[in-house]
């Protein structure tokens, strides 16, 4: 029996417009108490535009928006509303006083006694790890330190949501991982929604419950971390989850769950059903190819053993992409240590491998 989880916020028939061109169109979007939605997609998807339409930011704004299913500006007012909410912002805006100040602001605003104010400014200095900052002038911070007090300020007024309107886009690679880090404990307390936007997948993988995926502002798929990456409702959102082989092909035999297709003259078999004849395209993650510079054909389980040779090896930090043609162009990430191993380079024949269920089948 699936667990009952109940609505917080839903958006509907949210609609806006700029100078003629649809900039947002999302018929429904419900959250959940205490989950974390990341809300994904290039830049110009809308995520921005329909974080502020959530936070009440925008003026003027079309369809409706219940808080714990009453209506903002009908059954709630659009204030008691915002006084729920709290937002952060892309850039740090933080006011020329100190530290403390700063964390302190959002609750003189809601006229909290002195004591309160203490109690909770110090709880959120500990929290984001800038307690030794707190009489410190926010002249003096660097980038990464502005980052934590900014969100120390927002969680301080102990918000029902958070907005985090991609809140580490600006940060060095360092300080990014230390705050995501910390982000990925302190937003799973209880009493605590988080919506956020960012354009980075590996954030949205790291910290969410569900992802929501936009473009042209509207969304296109929302789902669980797993649903999204590994089932993606399009080409185009498997190209931008990261599903770096994508193949167009022709179904020549179907049965018992798994089919057969023809990509350029391979047969490559996938876990799905379609009927012969039938276009579809195929979609493999890159961390879901095994290369070897053998062929494993007779030695593994994996139905799809290819060969190929090497035509770009490329590093990225962690790990290489290795791009292959195999009469079809696919790429694999594997490590430092397997390139040296298997001495991968440009123009070194090598065998692709991965299992019918890698696969993930999407039909034209």
């Amino acid at each position: 029996m699936a667990e009952e989880r109940n609505t917080i916020l839903e958006a509907r028939n949210i609609h806006a417009e700029n100078r003629g061109a649809v900039t947002l169109d999302v018929q429904n979007l419900t959250v959940f108490n205490d989950e974390v939605l990341s809300i994904i997609g290039p830049n110009g998807a809308g995520k921005t535009t329909l974080l502020q339409r959530l936070a009440m930011l925008q003026r003027k704004p079309r369809g409706n928006l219940l808080f714990r299913g009453k209506r903002v500006g009908a059954d709630i007012s659009a204030t008691e509303y915002r006084r729920s909410v709290t937002m952060v912002f892309q850039e740090t805006l933080l006011f020329d006083t100190s530290v403390f100040e700063n964390v302190a602001s959002g609750l003189r605003f809601r006229h909290a006694g002195k004591d309160e104010i203490e109690k909770a400014v110090s709880e959120n200095l500990e929290l984001f790890g800038v307690t030794h900052l707190r009489e410190r002038s926010v002249r003096t911070l660097s980038g990464g330190e502005a980052r934590r007090v900014s969100l120390a300020r927002s969680f301080a007024v102990r918000p029902e949501i958070i907005f985090l309107d991609e809140p580490f886009s600006a940060l060095d690679p360092p300080t990014h991982e230390s705050i995501v880090a910390d982000l990925s404990h302190i937003l799973r307390r209880p009493g605590m929604t988080t919506i956020f936007a960012t354009h980075d997948q590996s954030e949205a993988l790291r910290l969410s419950d569900r992802i929501c995926v936009m473009d042209k502002g509207r969304i296109l798929q929302l789902g669980t971390p797993d649903e999204i990456m590994n089932h993606p409702a399009s080409e185009f959102i498997a190209s931008f989850v990261g599903a770096e082989t994508i193949l167009p092909g022709t179904v020549t035999d179907g049965n018992a769950g798994t089919i057969s297709v023809n990509v350029d003259g391979q047969n490559v078999m996938a876990v799905g059903e379609a009927t012969a004849g039938q276009n579809v395209v195929l979609c493999v993650r890159p961390e879901r190819i095994t290369l070897s510079v053998e062929s494993r054909r007779d030695a593994t389980s994996e139905r799809n053993v290819l060969a190929g040779t090497v035509v770009d090896v490329t590093s990225l930090g962690l790990y290489y992409r290795v791009t292959v043609d195999c009469g079809f162009i696919l790429s694999a990430y594997i490590t430092p240590g397997s390139v040296k191993k298997l001495g991968i380079e440009r123009g070194k024949k090598v065998y692709p491998s991965f299992k019918a269920t890698a696969v993930h089948v999407l039909k034209r």
